[in-house]
């Protein structure tokens, strides 16, 4: 898989998926020298930053963050310069200023090897960067691993699933418009002041919210919330009479089991 002259470089967000790739390289192809990335918007959560300290731990290598190092470029000042338009499912602007354009900064003109967390069973090819001295791996495809694996991986190497698996189905800012409203939700229960910041951010009066169809304000009202639990109530059962637990975290209940895995951005969350 090494040529010996290329760089390696795997990128981490927090999610299941990339988490177990960077372990999966680690353990089975110890000889390639690695770099691993997370690109830090400054708006994740807390559980994001535990685990990546967690995984690190696991990695004995540090994953290097990449962020605001030159100037305030962060969220807010991308925000701004989009005239406080809010990203959204048909605007991802977050996406390439906050992580594909800083990632592409850090690998330069250098000719790079970049490791996808794709795996086996999934339909897609999807790739994060056309840049054209990068050239994709996809290791999991190459080595028959599919979703199965995953949870034995994690649960094998002891790094676990990161704490926001409890209440959440991927990883991303906490703002994250590809969000359930039972993600909202819990992001209330859980972060309440991460709530408070996500709704400070909406317009309503100019169309400007997290979800098209009602504001964090609405979607707060204690009726609204009881509504939803039962939507999403009806919605797991529906899935459990679809299919069995496929691995540990599902049996535990920590990840949905129908989670639609197309959806996303693949650098937020993979």
């Amino acid at each position: 898989m090494s040529d010996g002259e290329r760089r390696h470089i795997l990128l981490i967000s927090g999610g299941k998926d990339s988490t177990a790739l960077a372990i999966y390289m680690r353990d089975r192809y110890p000889e390639i020298e690695m770099e691993y990335l997370f690109t830090d918007t400054q708006k994740e959560l807390p559980e994001t930053y535990a685990f990546l300290n967690k995984l690190e731990a696991y990695l004995e290598k540090p994953i290097i963050r990449l962020g605001d190092v030159e100037g305030d470029r962060g969220f807010d000042h991308w925000l701004a310069m989009y005239g406080n338009y809010l990203p959204s499912p048909k605007m991802r602007w977050c996406t390439r200023k906050l992580k594909i354009e800083p990632f592409e900064k850090y690998v330069g003109d250098d000719e790079a090897y970049l490791y996808v967390a794709i795996r086996a069973d999934e339909n897609r090819r999807g790739f994060i960067s056309t840049k054209p001295n990068l050239t994709p791996v996809y290791p999991f495809i190459e080595d028959g691993i599919t979703r199965d694996d995953i949870g034995r991986i994690l649960t094998e190497s002891g790094v676990g699933l990161p704490e926001y698996y409890r209440w959440r189905s991927r990883s991303g800012c906490y703002f994250c418009f590809f969000q359930r409203k039972i993600e909202w939700i819990g992001l209330l229960e859980n972060h309440p002041n991460l709530y408070e910041e996500a709704v400070k951010y909406e317009k309503p009066e100019k169309g400007y919210t997290w979800n098209v169809s009602e504001s964090l304000e609405e979607l707060r009202r204690p009726e609204r919330i009881e509504q939803i639990r039962r939507e999403d109530a009806l919605r797991k059962e529906q899935a459990r009479k679809r299919q069995r637990p496929k691995n540990l975290a599902q049996a535990f209940g920590i990840l949905d089991m129908d989670i639609d895995d197309e959806l996303g951005c693949l650098i937020c969350h993979l």
